[in-house]
């Protein structure tokens, strides 16, 4: 039997793994592969991957699983991944596993011809909110300042809901990217998003207003117990009255309504807890000035595995990584 399975086979499998990631799913997928990415199924023993692949020149591709492999996949998922890349030219595989960083497990992987690659696709470390407590004890255990922004976003006369616009919301991505100097994809991206996730309750948009005027939004996720803050914006329109506070907690509370125990906040910069404390009140680089703000919700730090590459064709591999060092350099 071939190991290749259908979207709808994989969706039934996933019924299965209710800790996968919101990136594993059919439906994150799809989304990928209206932006440049083609898709494939595979699933072996009680185990499986949702694996992309990027188009390269030439014909050839890259092979990504995004949090992943699922189950217990090493090495057992391996020859049916290296036939699937060899089949999609594939110059190389890269994983990276929904999974805790782990010495034994990197051994493992590094026994079964992968290495720790520099690029990574997904932020590396995270802060997670355990959402396993009422109201009262999750804001308790936030940063006072951020308790007194989100009560102070309330007085001021900010409102959040559930919104609909999201050709507003693409607008107001590219407003923030171009004030704070981050890439964001292109409107229709998030119109997309929503569209696949919204229906079956897995995704939300939130708006906060003052005066009846939209500025800010996120659009957060959830899937299984974990919830996740993917996206979010603002206008340089009143921004005094702290909009993006109070957008979280929306956000926290609405996860903990589906029945969800963390909250991501999908992101910081790949330090251990002490640099990090030592050093975001003189950083704004990268991930340093989103880290201020998201260290007030009293979340737990924790950092994946990171992203590992198998080679497939090693000298295009090769060439591959140094384009990349150079691009990114």
């Amino acid at each position: 039997m071939s190991p290749l399975c259908t979207s709808e086979e994989w969706e039934t499998y996933l019924q299965h793994q209710q800790d996968a990631s919101l990136l594993q799913t059919p439906q994150w997928g799809l989304l990928k592969s209206a932006y440049g990415w083609d898709v494939a199924h595979i699933q072996g023993k009680g185990c499986g991957a949702q694996v992309l692949f990027r188009r390269l020149p030439l014909g050839f591709t890259l092979a990504y699983v995004p949090k992943g492999p699922l189950g217990n996949w090493l090495p057992a998922l391996i020859p049916e991944l290296d036939s699937l890349c060899k089949q999609k030219r594939s110059i190389a595989l890269k994983i990276e596993p929904d999974e805790d960083f782990d010495p034994p497990l990197q051994t493992k992987l590094q026994d079964n011809g992968f290495h720790l690659s520099p690029h990574y696709i997904q932020p590396t470390t995270t802060l997670v909110i355990d959402l396993v407590a009422d109201e009262e004890e999750i804001l308790a255990r936030m940063h006072q300042k951020t308790r007194y922004n989100i009560r102070l976003a309330s007085r001021k006369g900010i409102i959040t809901r559930p919104w609909k616009d999201l050709e507003s919301f693409g607008r107001m991505m590219q407003e923030t990217a171009a004030r704070d100097e981050f890439g964001v994809h292109v409107p229709a991206y998030y119109q997309q998003a929503y569209d696949l996730f919204h229906p079956s309750e897995a995704c939300e948009l939130f708006v906060a207003e003052y005066d009846s005027q939209p500025i800010a939004a996120i659009m957060v996720f959830a899937r299984g117990t974990r919830a996740w803050y993917f996206y979010g914006a603002s206008t340089n329109q009143e921004r005094n009255r702290m909009p993006t506070y109070l957008l979280q907690w929306q956000a926290i509370r609405w996860a903990r309504e589906r029945g969800c125990t963390q909250y991501d906040l999908w992101g910081v910069p790949d330090e251990d807890i002490e640099t990090l404390e030592a050093n975001f009140q003189h950083r704004s680089d990268g991930l340093w000035s989103v880290y201020r703000f998201k260290r007030g919700f009293g979340g737990s730090l924790e950092r994946a595995i990171g992203a590992w590459d198998r080679p497939q064709i090693p000298l295009l591999y090769r060439l591959y990584h140094t384009w990349m060092a150079r691009r990114i350099g």
